[in-house]
């Protein structure tokens, strides 16, 4: 790498950290934001929605994406926010205290662990990593550099913490499986053909780690979920929100067995992940075993437990079943819950208020100023051990097995092609680092 661009340890920690030292809940907090043509447009109106906040930067790889934001925050509030393309020379930048990422899920992990080096906290987008070797390296980041690192799993600033609450206190019982849905209208992608990278888009810093690979216009923007050097198809976009719930809901961590079975169904196009999958992961032995089942659908479907009802288009949503009954929640807003007890299935509390929404920026910016990682809803930690569901069933799907985790040496026991697919070949200088 660059040395102009280097933020190594040895750096960093000379680096009077100026998020460490914000005074009182009224200092300012500077945060910049990173990748804004979809989801960042959110964390941007969530941050300029707040009292004693400052988007102080943006960085986008594509200059039309990114002037525009610029010119926008400008009107809004009379104050121009600097502008990079190159995330490395917006972390040199010590006034900074925080950057907001939303950037595709290979360049997560890399852009977190260089902002933790730099004495940046952190939003990280889910998934937090784009394969199990990442998600240690995350996590290792934020600890060894003393960052707060929020997930972005919402639902744990929202209904999530009220559904939680229920089954701990043994509304439906003993919860002995979940079920977590993602039945969204996906339509085909298409072939597209090879063609010129678009003028001001800086196309080698948005490939990032991945292999260098001619532009497609399937290979930007949204469709990159869809390809395995930058996605991880709909269970890592959509459905990491489920996996991530109904592992909360269970109260479990790592799984033990994992099988996952599906395929690209209907379309003929550029998408190499499947649009249709199931995914089982078993945790734990003997009568304590509990199990979550996942499942990706892209086309026309059923609802279930009164998921997607209201939407006629998605069924997106997390069903507990419990020795007393069910209970579901659904994704749409992140504010709606049922459930239904005893034999006969008689309702039992459900909401759908708009004060059960929460708000997922406000709590990492709460955690920046008190400087307890415990005030997170969202911890890396937990973050990341949810996004090895994703990896481990993708890894399922594609070997074409079922997987055994053993969590204590992080490998799959007896399967060295599935611990190869652990990890990537990093193109340099974009390199996830072993020792962080």
């Amino acid at each position: 790498m660059d040395r102009r661009y280097f933020l190594g340890s040895a750096i960093s920690a000379g680096v009077a950290l100026r998020s460490s030292a914000l005074a009182s809940p009224n200092d300012t907090v500077r945060v910049a934001c990173v990748g804004f043509r979809g989801r960042g447009r959110d964390h941007i109106r969530a941050y300029s929605q707040m009292t004693n906040v400052e988007i102080a930067a943006l960085c986008d790889i594509d200059e039309s994406v990114l002037n525009a934001q610029v010119a926008a925050i400008e009107k809004a509030n009379g104050k121009r926010p600097a502008a990079y393309t190159d995330l490395r020379k917006l972390l040199e930048d010590k006034s900074i205290d925080a950057i907001s990422i939303a950037t595709p899920n290979h360049s997560h992990t890399l852009q977190t662990i260089w902002a933790c080096q730099a004495g940046k906290d952190v939003y990280v987008e889910k998934p937090c990593s784009h394969n199990m070797f990442e998600a240690r390296q995350i996590v290792a980041a934020a600890q060894k550099y003393g960052r707060m690192v929020q997930h972005g799993s919402q639902q744990r600033s929202g209904v999530g913490r009220v559904v939680v609450q229920h089954i701990q206190e043994g509304l439906i019982g003993e919860v002995y499986m979940a079920r977590g849905l993602c039945f969204k209208w996906r339509d085909t992608i298409g072939h597209k053909p090879v063609a010129p990278v678009p003028q001001g888009v800086h196309y080698d810093l948005w490939l990032g780690p991945a292999p260098l690979h001619e532009y497609t216009a399937n290979r930007l923007h949204y469709n990159w979920h869809w390809f395995w050097d930058y996605g991880n198809g709909d269970l890592g976009n959509q459905g990491i929100h489920q996996i991530d719930m109904a592992r909360w809901g269970l109260g479990v961590k790592y799984p033990t067995k994992i099988s996952a079975i599906g395929g690209h169904f209907i379309f003929d196009d550029d998408q190499e992940t499947p649009n249709t999958l199931t995914a089982t992961f078993e945790f734990g032995q003997g009568p304590t075993t509990k199990i979550m089942v996942f499942e990706v659908r892209h086309w026309i479907t059923n609802h279930e437990a009164g998921i997607g009802e209201s939407n006629p288009g998605n069924t997106v949503g997390t069903t507990f079943y419990g020795s007393k009954g069910y209970l579901s929640m659904w994704d749409e807003d992140h504010h709606k819950y049922s459930s239904w007890l005893g034999r006969d299935q008689k309702p039992g509390p459900a909401s759908s208020a708009t004060e059960l929404m929460g708000n997922h920026w406000a709590n990492f910016i709460d955690a920046v100023r008190s400087r307890k990682s415990s005030d997170l809803h969202a911890p890396i930690e937990e973050g990341a051990i949810s996004t090895t569901l994703v990896h481990l069933a993708n890894i399922s799907y594609r070997l074409g097995r079922t997987l055994h985790f053993d969590a204590a040496s992080y490998s799959c026991s007896g399967d060295a092609e599935a611990n190869r697919l652990f990890t990537r070949d990093y193109r340099k200088p974009f390199v996830v680092p072993d020792k962080v």
